[in-house]
């Protein structure tokens, strides 16, 4: 076999007793939880909103930009629910690149992913207790999704790992709202099957035990658009592609029905200053339809500190390193608008 097998890592449960969760702060988890897990049931009316950096690339500037969201989330608590994205793995169209904090939890520095599992469960540790935020993360190794399983409030299944079994029978035993997003080819089809196969139930093999799952009824998904053959991107955002997917849902008697809309990737065409105006047309789209105001149940956006992004080497702080982000002045403005939208249109 062509791999260097260089060190064993801890399990998840070594590493979680090395950095436990207090007991306040699971009860602030707890509390989250229910939150968020009422606007999926559609128990709530808030919208949910994912919010945060295309990647979480160093400690101090993912803390400082969450604090600022704190601030914000007080304002407009009444109608929206914040839960900040920290992505601590990120995917690569090729494989180059930089793969996330788990990978390079500095980085300007070689790979080391036993620094990394510390870095990522240090930093959810610190959101939580220090702005009451449990966060999104993306789930891109189903294996390692127990290092931060006790930290989280809600997971995502990327576009390239959607049609993978592992992906779906974990989420199938996760009892948090899992976004199953759909893939880059923009096959509906194969999304609403990953929705379907992590909402019942399954016998596998997970980290060597041989495990069942019950199913996750707040499985759903996420529409990012999607690339043609050429490698053009297109938007699956608007009123149509909205009201053809709640009626795939209706047709086919899914639990929980909902949808998140990514604002970024293929629906902005990575036109990062474009998510402004998708956000606020799909939130226009659901006050014209009762089946999409109950499957819409929030945006995700990627926002940082800056502006755009920047090469690693660069080093300023607070802009992504990966995919280009909304600043926080924009991003504070459009939050405080989507929150007098949703006051104005509240069913």
């Amino acid at each position: 076999m062509n791999m260097d097998f260089k060190r064993k890592l801890p399990i998840p449960k070594e590493i979680k007793e090395m950095y436990p969760l207090d007991e306040k702060s699971k009860e602030i988890k707890r509390k989250n939880d229910e939150e968020i897990k009422a606007i999926f049931e559609g128990k709530s009316d808030k919208l949910l909103l994912v919010i945060g950096p295309c990647s979480a690339d160093r400690e101090d500037a993912v803390i400082d930009y969450i604090s600022r969201l704190r601030k914000v989330q007080e304002e407009v608590k009444d109608v929206i629910c914040i839960v900040p994205r920290i992505y601590t793995n990120k995917p690569r169209t090729n494989g180059t690149g930089y793969k996330g904090m788990l990978h390079q939890p500095d980085p300007n520095s070689n790979p080391d992913m036993l620094k990394g599992l510390i870095a990522i469960r240090k930093l959810h540790l610190r959101a939580i207790k220090e702005t009451g935020f449990s966060c999104a993360d993306e789930m891109l190794y189903p294996e390692n999704h127990r290092y931060l399983s006790d930290l989280l409030s809600y997971v995502a299944v990327g576009a390239r790992s959607v049609e993978n079994q592992q992906h779906r029978l974990t989420a199938s035993g996760i009892d948090l709202p899992v976004g199953m997003k759909n893939p880059t080819s923009g096959d509906i089809s194969v999304m609403l099957n990953a929705i379907h196969a992590s909402q019942h139930a399954h016998t596998f093999i997970y980290r060597g035990w041989e495990v069942t799952s019950t199913g996750n009824p707040l499985s759903h998904a996420i529409l990012r658009g999607y690339v043609d053959q050429d490698g053009k991107s297109y938007p699956n955002y608007h009123y149509e592609d909205l009201l053809s997917l709640a009626k795939m849902y209706d047709s086919e008697h899914f639990e929980n029905p909902a949808v998140i809309v990514d604002c970024n990737h293929s629906n902005s065409g990575k036109k990062y200053l474009e998510q402004i105006r998708i956000a606020k047309e799909v939130l226009h789209s659901a006050n014209h339809n009762e089946l999409i105001y109950k499957m819409v149940k929030g945006l995700m956006i990627e926002s940082y500190i800056e502006d755009g992004s920047q090469k690693i080497e660069e080093g300023v702080y607070g802009k992504s390193i990966t995919d280009p982000c909304l600043g926080w002045d924009k991003t504070e403005a459009l939050i405080l608008e989507l929150a007098a939208i949703r006051r104005a249109n509240m069913k």
